[in-house]
């Protein structure tokens, strides 16, 4: 049975069941579950932390997932779960899955003279949730309490005229203290600026950008704009540092040559060891560069060159782990070293859009 003939037929069975619980609340629940993984299924459960151990124990997990589906949302009705506790399991469903997600970086600021001020979490909250019911008069936000001081948000849009979606929700990351939140994309672009009032105010900031960095690896761009990758890792893919790899050279080599390579060799894994460290990279799957410059021409009366308007281009390099890739381009003999600062510099600089332009 296709996964979209579930639902309406666990409708169908659940109505003979629960008249407590309202339909959209069960159909949340329901769609909720379905996405879970079944090799998942116990851990986010727990990690839900909703239903007891021995309602848990109580459950058939080996049996198809139609029929589990059913019997789950019927303890959910049991102990008349909210619209609240399903959005908390949306909530820990996401946190295991948090790479489908293209998360965004926002960075905020403090008035000139601004001191900090103590943090409250619950206060966070009671302001970030009030800024927003008092703009919209249909929006769900839920919170839910991370590790390192981090608060997860789900927000679910309404309009004046319509219930929230809990279908096409926004999540937020704030890590308290701090002036970074990362967001997943919103499908309503016209409320980015209210989500924005809302946390710059919410955590007594003055002022926010966007800024250009985006992943779908949430823990890498933390990483990146709290400076934590610099540490030091297993390198990606090997346990043998830079510096002891083999040459792996023909003994049948003039010996000179050998003298020659290895020294270059080894300048190349010097340079990329200091560029790069010995860490692991943080994880990021593309950088773009727009360029944007006038043509410059020794000829005169060149068509190009009496051109008013700029050339512009779009360079874009991929990778599963782009930053490992470039890492990996120098000893693979791919490109010399040291590598253009451009491609070296993102997680410097936080950035992983570059706008290049004549000086």
């Amino acid at each position: 049975m296709k996964k979209a003939d579930i639902v309406p037929n666990i409708v169908k069975q659940y109505s003979n069941h629960a008249k407590e619980m309202d339909e959209t609340v069960a159909e949340f629940f329901k769609r909720t579950i379905l996405k879970i993984p079944m090799t998942e299924m116990m851990t986010i459960l727990k990690a839900w932390d909703f239903l007891s151990e021995k309602q848990l124990q109580n459950v058939n997990f080996r049996q198809r997932k139609e029929s589990l589906v059913q019997d789950l949302v019927l303890l959910c009705e049991k102990k008349r779960a909210s619209v609240h506790d399903a959005a908390l399991l949306d909530i820990v469903y996401t946190q295991f899955h948090r790479h489908r997600k293209v998360w965004d970086v926002f960075q905020m600021s403090k008035g000139p003279g601004e001191d900090i001020d103590l943090f409250d979490m619950e206060q966070f909250k009671s302001s970030f949730k009030k800024i927003l019911q008092r703009a919209l008069k249909n929006v769900m936000v839920s919170f839910r309490d991370a590790e390192e001081n981090a608060v997860w948000i789900r927000i679910a849009w309404g309009t004046q005229y319509r219930k929230p979606n809990q279908y096409k929700p926004v999540y937020v990351v704030y890590y308290s203290q701090t002036p970074y939140a990362f967001t997943s994309s919103c499908p309503l672009r016209s409320n980015i600026p209210l989500l924005g009032q809302a946390l710059t105010v919410a955590s007594n900031h003055h002022k926010i950008v966007k800024m250009d960095l985006r992943s779908r690896y949430l823990d890498s761009l933390k990483a990146i704009v709290f400076k934590q990758y610099n540490q030091t890792f297993e390198t990606y893919n090997s346990t043998t540092p830079l510096q002891e790899k083999s040459l792996e050279l023909d003994i049948h080599m003039d010996s000179r040559i050998i003298h020659e390579n290895r020294i270059e060799k080894e300048r190349v894994q010097r340079v990329t060891q200091e560029t790069f460290g010995d860490y692991s990279q943080p994880r990021l799957e593309f950088a773009q560069y727009k360029l944007e410059t006038k043509f410059k021409s020794d000829f005169n009366g060149d068509i190009l060159a009496e051109r008013k308007e700029p050339l512009r281009c779009l360079i874009k390099f991929s990778s599963p782990h782009l930053l490992e890739a470039l890492k990996s381009l120098a000893p693979a003999g791919i490109a010399d070293a040291p590598l253009s600062p451009l491609l070296t510099c993102i997680p410097n600089k936080g950035m992983n859009y570059f706008k290049i332009k004549d000086k």
